[in-house]
């Protein structure tokens, strides 16, 4: 079946032609009251200007696999509907007019038959998890007072409780109207309202139309493509129980970063850099192996979740700071945090979900692994070939661990490693906090201390325009200037915003005014040994130089 966009009215919609599902692996109904409102707003100035005009409401996106039954599972336009259907609700237990009421009710729920023994069923169906409770409370006729009679802990989640209160605020908005004027509303919304239908065959298909269209729905991304295949493939009675699991584990890392987890998981289990969309190859290359032998829930229980469980505390550098092995680890974690790619998570995901009650491991690992990222960092390393060493680091980890050759850099990236780190570090701004920050631990001997200030600059301490009359012009000469400026030692930390008429002080008020704990600058250990020093000429700077490039070499092992 091709793609096929129809235009309907909302009589249309709410009618025996179609049979909607939300499917499992959709959000939660998520409109507050200013968006339920909103809506009846946009209808009351629709009322309010030509009894003939068609007023538009926006687009739905179904599967529908036959076109000739009802059933559709809406992909996009939950929320649209869930609200005018709570609005119906709301028209239809105001109406004074039983006809009316009796309409109303209609859209709501198909009346079912005695003679062919067909029951009644709601036009929609919420997840699982909301499902009964919709169709008991809105769906059903009368029970909107039992509704907004809950109290909050008779809800069982945040959906429930939008669902009451954008009940209650639409009733609130509609009992201040008279009767024919909700009459007026209800015959605009039947036979004057339209949705754009777009429905496809497949998931995939619409997945690709929605993400090209601008709609006012949640956007779906593949990881909820992923969940329809996975909880899809489970016998009913665990559907509901696994795909609270799976929520749960989107809530814990948020949406974001469960959306990368799983090019996290492609590049883990393939061991291979992508080469299409996420789509297809999580699909053929990760799910497919367990989907085929029935394994959804291995794919659950044995790969997300404990990946998930390991990517929280890669985010979050949570393990448990009381225990030194532990707080180790997560003072690595804090530190890969800081360079400009994400490519370092798959190994360190690895090595968390692998060896996660072994810190002693972890710590070796996330050494090496904070190596050879500074490494690359340092080089200006692009992602192609970034991405290929990991690759051949997760190739190796699963044998050699910590003793992975892919870890060792080679006498020519020492070099070049060192060659950049001595070199105009200021000019790179990707790579000049992470080093001066990776310093002030070495200065400081306290892991990680320097990691949670919230403003953290860069300063030249030698000012990049010294005025013409200013001792700097005195103490160096202008190629000394153009040589040292923007060079590691010259550098230091901050914790404060830049001031562009400080920094050009002279050394002995700069340290006074501007570096110093009078001006509110929190203690660097890096930049206190800089306001020890007397003065400072190109002798002082080129012997931090030196200082800082021993150290560094000596942490990283670049000699």
């Amino acid at each position: 079946m091709p793609l096929k966009a129809h235009e309907y009215p909302l009589g249309k919609i709410f009618s025996s032609d179609f049979d909607f599902m939300i499917p499992h692996y959709q959000r939660p109904y998520a409109w507050g009251t200013e968006q339920a409102l909103q809506l009846l707003e946009d209808l009351e100035d629709a009322l309010t200007r030509n009894a003939d005009e068609p007023y538009f409401l926006g687009s739905l996106i179904l599967v529908k696999p036959d076109e000739q039954k009802p059933y559709a599972e809406v992909i996009d336009g939950q929320q649209r509907l869930t609200t005018l259907s709570i609005l119906l609700s709301v028209l239809r237990d105001l109406a004074e007019n039983q006809a009316v009421a009796d309409e109303l009710r209609d859209m709501l729920c198909e009346p079912g038959t005695v003679l062919n023994k067909r029951p009644p069923k709601p036009r929609l169906r919420l997840r699982d998890q909301d499902a009964g409770f919709f169709a008991t409370y809105v769906q059903s006729p009368g029970g909107l007072d039992d509704l907004l009679g809950l109290a909050d802990h008779a809800l069982a989640n945040d959906s429930q409780k939008a669902i009451r209160e954008n009940a209650r605020a639409l009733r609130d908005r509609l009992m201040a109207w008279t009767d024919d004027k909700r009459t007026a509303l209800a015959i605009l919304i039947h036979t004057r309202t339209f949705l754009v239908v777009v429905s496809t065959p497949d998931l995939a298909s619409a997945h690709r139309i929605f993400s090209v269209m601008n709609s006012r729905g949640l956007d779906l991304d593949p990881s909820d493509i992923f969940k329809a295949d996975v909880i899809g493939s489970l016998d009913a009675g665990r559907r509901q129980e696994y795909a609270k699991t799976w929520e749960t584990a989107e809530q814990n890392l948020g949406r974001d970063n469960f959306a990368d987890l799983f090019l996290h998981l492609r590049l883990i289990v393939t061991k291979s850099r992508g080469q299409r969309e996420l789509l297809a190859e999580f699909r053929d290359q990760v799910l497919k192996r367990y989907l085929e032998s029935g394994g959804g829930a291995s794919f659950v229980d044995d790969l997300l979740v404990p990946y998930a469980t390991a990517y929280a505390h890669l985010l979050h550098q949570d393990y448990d700071d009381h225990d030194d092995a532990w707080a180790r680890v997560n003072n690595w974690l804090r530190r890969l945090a800081h360079p400009d790619n994400g490519d370092w998570r798959p190994p360190a995901l690895w090595a968390l979900r692998t060896h996660g009650n072994d810190p002693a491991f972890l710590d070796a690992f996330l050494r090496r692994l904070e190596r050879l990222a500074a490494s690359m960092l340092l080089r200006r390393v692009y992602t192609t070939p970034r991405v290929t060493r990991y690759v051949e680091l997760l190739k190796q980890v699963d044998e050699a661990g910590v003793d992975a050759p892919a870890f060792d850099l080679t006498d020519d990236e020492k070099r070049d490693t060192r060659e950049r780190l001595d070199g105009e570090l200021y000019k790179v701004l990707p790579v000049r906090k992470y080093v001066l920050l990776r310093l002030d631990e070495l200065f400081a001997k306290t892991p990680g201390v320097s990691y949670k200030h919230k403003i953290i600059t860069v300063e030249h301490v030698l000012p990049q325009s010294p005025k013409a009359d200013s001792r700097w012009v005195r103490d160096f000469t202008e190629e000394e200037r153009t040589y040292w400026t923007h060079r590691l030692g010259n550098l230091l930390l901050l914790s404060r915003a830049k001031n562009s008429h400080a920094q050009n002080y002279d050394f002995a008020t700069k340290k006074e005014k501007y570096f110093g704990p009078a001006a509110g600058v929190t203690g660097f250990a890096s930049t206190t040994r800089v306001i020890m020093e007397p003065v400072w000429t190109p002798e002082v700077v080129k012997r931090r130089q030196a200082e800082l490039m021993g150290m560094l070499a000596k942490e990283w092992e670049l000699d």
